[in-house]
């Protein structure tokens, strides 16, 4: 038998010699699971886990170290030369050299593959979580000194993450690279994040601090096609490491990292779990799949605890030779402001916010004219339900079809410009961008530059959305909008029917939202 993780030498030695002419296998995430799922069965000798464990740790090697990650995560024992290489696929090989480097380059972004719920995923944090879940003693402790506050200044002071803690780990290099005077060491609750997400959001929020320019973050990107895509632009090319797919591959990898850290032997098989996690849901659970990355990220953590995450591995890393240049001369109290901002921002405008799909990803035809800009922020939210469709929507698919369906109405029977609402919200979890937060839309009229127009997919005359529509309607979306300023913070709720002649948004939902705190029964 093969001793645990030998095969992350046979798969290091083939990443790094591919056969030339291959060809690529669309970057999605079915094939990363195709590609788990043909190592769990061609590599013999080990369990399944310990074959996708070492798959991964060699995935991890190929590319640039991240001092992190060397610490925290197991180091490999045995050279390539000692095995035989299994037969494994040629697009295997190419789809693995292409996946595990993350990078932002001249507005492309790499190491990115398109989900089934429509998001774009980095592979390398994701990777890293569920190397870290598999490794169960190996992940969670930062070391801070004695000196070091206890909570970072300006940190909220929320609850902590799930019930169950997760593992405490020791790195057992750690203490030789750290300076003298780091005393003990630190668990949290969300220590998968810590790996996968920690780093990178203190450094790149140390370095906006450092330029007075802070970080972008989440931005999204297009898609070259979504049938077969190969290349990934972003729609902002001056941004931070911090992109929308960098983020949600960082939290999908601590979702799942802590579930493989708590699930009992014999744990599920990764293809498996990847394909029920991007699929109907985790162990037939429908609310732990993608969709709902971060409502399950907000349960897992608080804007305190990740700011103590954010210190621990800044602290860590400043005791790395040799370390990220931004962190030589700063002082823990520095860190730790730092920290508490990078901390709060990405639980607020990243957990906090629903996720929207850029209207390339729904493959919106273009606008016809020239558009309207709003004159922000807007005091009205005018709630809307599509009534055709009338079935709600609750996948990526059906949601992106009902969305090209709307839109061929509104421009071509309805003679407008572009599809008429600002958003539209789906049953699956998602929004979907129409006109966006900057235009004018067709959506409640002579009203329409006062509000933004929200549709739910369905008709809601005798039921009620999902609840997760109706939660990202009522809170989600215009709490995150009032914070960027797109809306005020006095806004109103209406429904369509209180200032237009019609029955939207339904009787069903309009009862619904006489209830809502920000209903107003004038619109004054």
């Amino acid at each position: 038998m093969m001793r645990p993780h030998s095969v992350l030498w046979i798969l290091l030695g083939l990443l790094l010699c591919p056969e030339p002419g291959t060809a690529s296998l669309p970057l999605l995430m079915d094939s990363v699971i195709q590609a788990l799922a043909e190592l769990e069965q061609k590599v013999p000798g080990t369990g399944a886990n310990q074959s996708a464990s070492a798959w991964l740790l060699s995935a991890q090697s190929s590319g640039p170290r991240h001092p992190l990650h060397h610490l925290l995560l197991e180091a490999p024992s045995l050279k390539i030369t000692e095995l035989e290489p299994p037969p494994l696929n040629p697009e295997l090989q190419d789809l693995v050299e292409k996946v595990v480097r993350h990078d932002v380059q001249d507005g492309r972004e790499y190491g990115v593959v398109l989900a089934p719920d429509g998001s774009t995923v980095a592979v390398k944090p994701l990777l890293v979580g569920l190397t870290a879940g598999l490794q169960v003693h190996k992940v969670s402790t930062l070391t801070l000194s004695s000196e070091s506050p206890a909570t970072p200044q300006d940190a909220e002071a929320t609850s902590p993450g799930p019930t169950g803690a997760s593992p405490v780990i020791t790195p057992t290099d750690a203490r030789a690279t750290l300076p003298k005077g780091k005393a003990e060491l630190l668990t949290a609750r969300d220590s998968f994040l810590t790996i996968t997400l920690a780093a990178d959001l203190g450094l790149t929020f140390l370095q906006g601090s450092q330029d007075k320019n802070l970080p972008s973050l989440g931005t999204d990107g297009c898609w070259d096609q979504l049938s077969v895509p190969q290349k990934f632009m972003l729609l902002d090319s001056k941004v931070s490491v911090l992109t929308m797919a960098f983020l949600n591959g960082a939290l999908d990898g601590a979702l799942l990292g802590d579930y493989l850290s708590r699930v009992p032997e014999p744990r599920p098989l990764l293809s498996r779990l990847l394909r029920e996690y991007y699929g109907a849901g985790v162990a037939g659970d429908p609310e732990f799949r993608s969709n709902f990355r971060r409502q399950k990220g907000a349960a897992l953590t608080s804007a305190s605890t990740l700011a103590q995450q954010v210190l621990g591995a800044l602290v860590l890393l400043q005791g790395v030779e040799p370390g990220p240049p931004q962190l030589q001369n700063i002082s823990q109290e520095q860190l730790a402001q730092v920290a508490a901002h990078a901390a709060r921002e990405f639980t607020k405008d990243f957990l906090g916010c629903p996720a929207i799909h850029p209207r390339c990803r729904w493959e919106a035809a273009p606008y016809r004219g020239l558009p309207i800009p709003l004159k922000l922020p807007l005091r009205f939210l005018y709630v809307h339900h599509t009534s055709v469709p009338a079935s709600p929507c609750t996948t990526f698919e059906r949601c992106a079809a009902n969305m090209r369906s709307i839109q061929r109405f509104h421009q071509d029977h309805r003679g407008w410009d572009d599809i008429g609402y600002s958003f539209v919200v789906g049953s699956e979890g998602y929004v979907y961008e129409g006109r966006g937060w900057h235009w004018v839309g067709a959506h409640t009229r002579r009203h329409n530059s006062r509000g933004f127009g929200v549709a739910i997919v369905g008709d809601y005359t005798k039921t009620l959305p999902s609840k997760a529509a109706l939660h990202i309607v009522r809170d989600m979306l215009p709490g995150c909008a009032v914070r960027a300023g797109h809306l005020r913070r006095d806004y109103q709720v209406l429904g369509h029917r209180q200032l237009v002649k019609t029955d939207c948004p339904g009787e069903a939902l309009f009862h619904q939202l006489r209830t809502w705190p920000r209903f107003s029964e004038t619109g004054n």
